[in-house]
Protein backbone atom coordinates (compact mmCIF):
# COMPACT_ATOMS: atom_id res chain seq x y z
CA UNK A 1 0.00 0.00 0.00
CA UNK A 2 1.23 3.54 -0.62
CA UNK A 3 0.15 6.58 1.19
CA UNK A 4 1.61 10.10 1.16
CA UNK A 5 3.98 11.86 -1.52
CA UNK A 6 7.50 12.17 -2.53
CA UNK A 7 7.52 16.20 -2.31
CA UNK A 8 5.78 18.51 0.90
CA UNK A 9 5.74 21.84 1.17
CA UNK A 10 4.34 24.07 4.12
CA UNK A 11 4.16 27.71 3.24
CA UNK A 12 3.55 29.14 6.67
CA UNK A 13 6.43 28.90 9.19
CA UNK A 14 7.01 30.72 12.49
CA UNK A 15 8.39 30.00 15.83
CA UNK A 16 7.25 31.97 18.19
CA UNK A 17 9.54 33.97 21.12
CA UNK A 18 9.20 32.25 24.62
CA UNK A 19 6.12 31.77 26.01
CA UNK A 20 4.85 31.88 29.55
CA UNK A 21 5.55 28.23 30.49
CA UNK A 22 8.55 27.81 28.69
CA UNK A 23 10.39 25.68 31.37
CA UNK A 24 8.52 23.03 30.82
CA UNK A 25 9.63 21.34 27.09
CA UNK A 26 6.20 20.08 26.69
CA UNK A 27 4.58 23.70 26.56
CA UNK A 28 7.68 25.62 24.36
CA UNK A 29 6.55 27.64 21.76
CA UNK A 30 7.21 25.84 18.55
CA UNK A 31 6.51 23.90 14.96
CA UNK A 32 6.48 21.23 14.02
CA UNK A 33 6.00 18.53 11.20
CA UNK A 34 4.71 15.18 12.15
CA UNK A 35 6.22 12.76 9.50
CA UNK A 36 3.69 9.13 8.87
CA UNK A 37 5.99 6.53 7.30
CA UNK A 38 4.26 3.42 6.36
CA UNK A 39 6.47 1.61 3.88
CA UNK A 40 8.74 -1.09 5.00
CA UNK A 41 12.17 0.60 4.60
CA UNK A 42 13.22 4.06 6.50
CA UNK A 43 12.04 6.91 4.45
CA UNK A 44 15.03 9.33 4.51
CA UNK A 45 14.24 13.40 4.22
CA UNK A 46 15.87 16.44 3.37
CA UNK A 47 14.51 19.82 4.14
CA UNK A 48 15.04 23.52 2.89
CA UNK A 49 13.72 26.29 4.95
CA UNK A 50 13.16 29.58 2.56
CA UNK A 51 12.58 33.07 3.72
CA UNK A 52 11.74 36.29 3.03
CA UNK A 53 14.61 38.46 2.74
CA UNK A 54 17.82 35.95 3.15
CA UNK A 55 18.88 33.04 1.01
CA UNK A 56 17.81 29.19 1.34
CA UNK A 57 18.82 27.61 4.64
CA UNK A 58 19.45 23.28 4.18
CA UNK A 59 19.63 20.59 3.63
CA UNK A 60 18.60 19.56 6.78
CA UNK A 61 18.16 15.97 7.28
CA UNK A 62 16.24 13.63 8.98
CA UNK A 63 15.35 9.97 8.58
CA UNK A 64 11.91 8.52 9.29
CA UNK A 65 12.00 4.69 10.20
CA UNK A 66 9.93 1.82 8.82
CA UNK A 67 6.43 1.42 9.76
CA UNK A 68 6.74 4.72 12.24
CA UNK A 69 6.08 8.39 12.95
CA UNK A 70 8.37 11.09 14.03
CA UNK A 71 7.50 14.25 15.29
CA UNK A 72 10.02 16.75 14.57
CA UNK A 73 10.07 20.18 16.34
CA UNK A 74 11.89 22.66 13.66
CA UNK A 75 13.19 24.37 17.24
CA UNK A 76 15.51 21.41 17.25
CA UNK A 77 17.15 21.43 14.02
CA UNK A 78 20.65 22.91 14.11
CA UNK A 79 22.47 21.68 11.52
CA UNK A 80 23.45 23.59 9.26
CA UNK A 81 21.84 26.51 11.34
CA UNK A 82 19.18 26.83 14.27
CA UNK A 83 16.02 27.54 13.02
CA UNK A 84 15.48 31.36 13.78
CA UNK A 85 12.50 32.18 16.27
CA UNK A 86 10.23 34.93 15.30
CA UNK A 87 11.09 34.80 11.53
CA UNK A 88 8.62 33.65 8.82
CA UNK A 89 9.84 30.87 6.96
CA UNK A 90 8.64 28.05 4.38
CA UNK A 91 9.82 24.78 3.72
CA UNK A 92 10.01 21.77 1.25
CA UNK A 93 10.51 18.54 2.31
CA UNK A 94 11.95 15.88 0.32
CA UNK A 95 11.58 12.47 0.64
CA UNK A 96 13.28 8.99 -1.19
CA UNK A 97 9.86 7.29 -0.15
CA UNK A 98 6.09 8.06 0.11
CA UNK A 99 5.44 9.69 3.46
CA UNK A 100 2.57 11.82 5.27
CA UNK A 101 3.15 15.72 6.57
CA UNK A 102 1.27 17.31 8.91
CA UNK A 103 2.03 20.41 10.20
CA UNK A 104 1.61 22.15 13.98
CA UNK A 105 2.50 25.48 16.09
CA UNK A 106 2.01 25.69 19.22
CA UNK A 107 2.51 29.37 20.46
CA UNK A 108 2.72 29.43 24.33
CA UNK A 109 3.02 33.62 24.74
CA UNK A 110 -0.29 33.75 26.82
CA UNK A 111 -1.48 31.43 29.09
CA UNK A 112 -4.26 30.45 27.04
CA UNK A 113 -1.81 28.29 24.55
CA UNK A 114 -2.59 28.34 21.04
CA UNK A 115 -2.19 25.26 19.13
CA UNK A 116 -3.20 24.82 14.95
CA UNK A 117 -2.51 22.41 12.65
CA UNK A 118 -2.93 21.42 9.14
CA UNK A 119 -1.87 18.76 6.31
CA UNK A 120 0.61 20.45 4.54
CA UNK A 121 0.81 20.78 0.78
CA UNK A 122 2.28 17.64 -1.07
CA UNK A 123 2.70 17.51 -4.89
CA UNK A 124 0.55 15.31 -6.82
CA UNK A 125 2.66 11.65 -7.04
CA UNK A 126 2.87 9.49 -5.03
CA UNK A 127 6.09 7.20 -6.92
Amino acid sequence: MTIGSRHWAIAEGYIPAPGHDDDDPRFESHEAACLLNVNDVDAHVTIMLYFSDREPVGPYRVTVPARRTLHLRFNDLTDPAPVPRETDYASVFCCDMPVVLQHTRLDSRRPALALLSTIAFAENSSG
